[in-house]
């Protein structure tokens, strides 16, 4: 039987880093980086720590026929063989909390959740699930919807007490908001986005969302508003209010009355999402007024034509106020790792993450001896509070892609290389005691992402 090649930890050591990443008392000094190995067994494939998910080539070799072992929670000498039963699907998915890194202490509130586990709204003209609070209490200041929508459906005219932000999976919508101002004392737009794009309404503005036929199957996307505690059930939804206004009232409203039987036909159910008529493929068609030209009301914003920045390592494209300035309250990164490179942190914005494509790992710090180390993959949300120290790494065969969207105007982040290259060496050598040498080696430029590509392990200058 034929297995992949690993690399495997020494034998006499429970540390759970790779052997040619590992280091000895001298922060200044490596390992000389190994061979890999050939593994025999199936124990070989699940009882190392991995760079990536080893469970592909379980699932090549089960679909095969060929009898393969659950992980198990054994680092080194550390741990024990499960006895019991096991969701195995699970587990394979959480390898670092089956047998987290040595480098894992004390307790973290859970920082993970799968949108797959999100209760499902379902309806004629589409679906709706949400996160919030009440599934990850730690996500305090936001909260995530992701929608999906048949060709044609609309999400019922409605508004919310958050800013609402999005961001469009697939397909193509039309959206359509009024914002207080202009000459009418009320401003109307109208846009089409599309796969890659993205709108933010601000909190109280009325506003509609309707899938198009571009792409047959309709639209799918995200929807993050600014606290935790939204709720997308709670929304002020337009059917929902006038079926309890009196309708004396309305016709005295829209100067019918004593007339009320235009009000005659106004569903006594919500609508929600439901199915309708593909909106035109020419906009100007279904303009009642001119759109404005103040990029202030501009609510919408081609974020999917935007050139991403390419790092040794990865893309970054960041949309916020100073491009689209109708955002005043979330910020967005469209990252991009390639395999084994990493993403550093943000200090001081609340940062909801959303897995695209690929896998990832995260380890949360949060102080005081506290952290954790969650697997992440596409659909997952991972939330970071603000300040928590955090990297993002790439532990897939493919390229990792992912949304950092944070609470804030302005998109800020941190290099922990930068840090530690621009502070007195001195002061980082009584920390750590990295050697002169190894200091200076450090870039003075912030590394936006770190590349994955294994240095060369003969040089003492070579950095991580």
């Amino acid at each position: 039987m034929d297995y992949p090649r690993i690399y495997k930890p020494d034998s006499d050591s429970d540390d759970t880093t790779p052997a040619f990443i590992s280091r000895d008392r001298r922060p200044d000094r490596y390992y000389d980086k190994p061979e890999p190995v050939s593994a025999t067994s199936d124990d070989d494939l699940f009882n190392f720590h991995p760079l990536r998910p080893p469970f592909q080539a379980r699932d090549q070799k089960r679909a095969n026929g060929i009898q393969t072992t659950t992980p198990q929670p054994v680092r080194g000498k550390y741990g024990a063989p499960l006895l019991g039963p096991e969701n195995v699907a699970l587990v394979e998915q959480n390898l670092d909390l089956l047998r987290p890194p040595k480098t894992d202490s004390g307790s973290v509130m859970n920082f993970k959740w799968p949108f797959s586990f999100s209760h499902n709204r379902l309806t004629e003209g589409g679906w709706a699930r949400h996160q919030n609070e009440k599934q990850m209490p730690i996500a305090k200041d936001l909260a995530a919807v992701n929608m999906r929508l048949k060709a044609g459906a609309i999400r019922e005219m409605h508004w919310h007490v958050t800013n609402e932000w999005a961001y469009v999976l697939k397909g193509s919508l039309r959206v359509s908001v009024l914002a207080p101002g202009g000459e009418n004392e009320g401003v109307m737009y109208v846009a089409d986005v599309n796969e890659g794009d993205l709108w933010y309404f601000p909190a109280g503005d009325p506003h509609s969302l309707q899938a198009k036929d571009t792409n047959p199957e309709g639209a799918e996307f995200l929807l993050i508003f600014d606290s935790g505690a939204f709720d997308e059930n709670e929304t002020f939804l337009l059917t929902d209010w006038l079926v309890h206004v009196p309708k004396e009232v309305l016709a005295k409203n829209f100067q019918t009355y004593p007339d009320t039987t235009p009000f005659d036909h106004i569903p006594e159910e919500e609508l929600y999402i439901f199915p309708s008529t593909p909106p035109s493929e020419d906009i100007n068609k279904e303009l009642v007024v001119p759109n404005p030209t103040d990029p202030k009301y501009f609510f919408a914003y081609p974020f999917s034509k935007v050139e991403p920045i390419k790092y040794p390592g990865g893309t970054v494209k960041v949309a916020d106020s100073r491009s689209f300035e109708a955002s005043k309250n979330i910020a967005v990164a469209e990252v991009e790792v390639e395999v084994g490179g990493i993403r550093y942190w943000h200090p001081t914005q609340p940062e909801w993450t959303f897995i695209l494509s690929g896998k990832a790992r995260i380890t949360l710090f949060a102080s005081q001896h506290n952290a954790a180390t969650y697997d992440f993959f596409a659909g997952d949300v991972a939330y970071i509070p603000p300040t928590f120290g955090h990297y993002v790494e790439n532990i897939g065969d493919e390229p990792l892609k992912f949304l950092e969207v944070l609470k804030t105007d302005v998109f800020q982040d941190i290099s922990l290389r930068q840090w530690l290259a621009l502070t007195p060496h001195n002061v980082v050598k009584a920390h750590l005691g990295f050697s002169e040498q190894f200091i200076d080696t450090l870039p003075r430029e912030k590394q936006v992402i770190v590349s994955g590509e294994q240095a060369d392990w003969s040089s003492d200058e070579e950095t991580m």
